[in-house]
C-alpha cells in the first residue's frame, strides 16, 4: 500500500501545482489587462484581453490537464478475500475535480437520504462511489452495522464488512486535528465529523472501497481515520430514524447490528428522480 499512498500524494501534489500554475498565469493576465485599461489601449486589445483571462487560449493547458492521471485505483485479492465483487475498475482520468454531485439513497426507513458529493475536496472518493452506483452496486443492499459512536455502516453486499469492489483507493479527505495533546476535544470545538457526514471506511483504513459512513450524530475521534466525501443535504429525518433503531451486539465479532433491517432499494448518483424528491412521509 505504501507504493499506491506515495503515488496518490504524488498526483494531489501535482493536480495542486498544476492549479496554482494556471491561477499566477491568469492574475498575469488580469493585471496587464488592467495596465493597458489604464494607459487607454485599443477597445480591441481590451476584448482580447478579457477573452485571455476566461481561458479562451489555454487549450494546450486544458488538453495536458485532461491527460493527468486524477485518481488510482489499488487491486485488491479478490482470490484471498471472497467478499469481493468485481464489477470493473473506474477511469483513472476525466474525473471532476470541482463542483458536488448529488447521490439519492432510497431506503425501507422513510424519505430518501440526499448527499452532496464534494468533487473537490474528495474527487476519488465522489468518482468510487459515482462509478459503483453506475453498476448497481449498492442496490438492494442492507447497511449491517451502526456504530457505538453513532453512524451507520453501508455499502458491503456481503454484510461483513468486508466486502467491497476488488479495488481500493487511499484517504483523501481526514479532519486534521489541531491540538492532538487536547483530549477530549473542548467542548466549543466543531466536531470533526458533524452529524450528517458522509465518510468512507476501508479495512484497514485507507483502503476504501465501496463501504461508507452516515453519522446520525456528531463525532470527534481523537485520531480520525475517515475520510470524508459528502453531507446530507436532504432527508435528515431518515438519518434520525435510523440512528434511534436499538442495537445488539454480534456474538461472533462483537459488531453493533441494528435490530431492525435497513435496506438500500437503490442508490443513485447525478440529478435525483422526481419519486426522489424529499417529502415528508416516513413510511418504514
Amino acid at each position: 500500500m505504501a507504493s499506491s499512498r506515495d503515488r496518490q500524494r504524488q498526483l494531489a501534489r501535482a493536480k495542486l501545482d498544476r492549479q496554482m500554475a494556471r491561477r499566477a498565469v491568469k492574475e498575469r493576465r488580469r493585471r496587464r489587462v488592467l495596465a493597458g485599461i489604464g494607459s487607454g489601449l485599443a477597445v480591441l486589445l481590451i476584448v482580447a484581453g478579457v477573452a485571455w483571462i476566461g481561458g479562451a487560449f489555454d487549450s494546450d493547458d486544458t488538453t495536458e490537464a485532461a491527460d493527468q492521471d486524477v485518481c488510482l485505483w489499488t487491486p485488491q485479492n479478490a482470490s484471498a478475500n471472497s467478499n469481493l465483487k468485481d464489477v470493473g475498475t473506474p477511469p483513472t482520468k476525466g474525473i471532476p475535480t470541482l463542483g458536488t454531485q448529488t447521490m439519492t439513497m432510497t431506503t425501507n426507513q422513510g424519505e430518501p437520504i440526499v448527499v452532496g458529493l464534494d468533487s473537490e475536496l474528495s474527487p476519488c472518493g465522489t468518482a468510487d462511489i459515482t462509478y459503483l452506483a453506475s453498476k448497481k452496486f449498492y442496490d438492494n443492499t442492507d447497511c449491517h452495522e451502526i456504530t457505538t459512536y453513532g453512524a451507520v455502516r453501508c455499502g458491503d453486499p456481503s454484510g461483513t464488512g468486508l466486502g467491497g469492489p476488488t479495488y481500493s483507493v487511499y484517504n483523501e479527505n481526514v479532519p486534521v486535528v489541531s491540538d492532538p495533546s487536547a483530549s477530549p476535544a473542548p467542548a466549543s470545538a466543531a466536531p470533526l465529523y458533524p452529524k450528517g457526514t458522509v465518510a468512507l471506511i476501508g479495512n484497514p483504513p485507507g483502503t476504501n472501497g465501496s463501504q461508507f459512513l452516515i453519522f446520525t450524530k456528531d463525532y470527534s475521534p481523537a485520531n480520525p481515520e475517515f475520510s470524508i466525501v459528502g453531507k446530507v443535504t436532504g432527508g435528515l429525518a431518515t438519518v434520525d430514524k435510523i440512528g434511534k433503531i436499538p442495537t445488539s451486539k454480534n456474538a461472533t465479532d462483537e459488531k453493533v447490528k441494528p435490530t431492525q433491517k435497513i435496506t438500500i432499494k437503490t442508490l443513485t448518483v447525478g440529478d435525483a428522480p422526481a419519486s426522489a424528491a424529499p417529502t415528508a412521509s416516513t413510511q418504514s
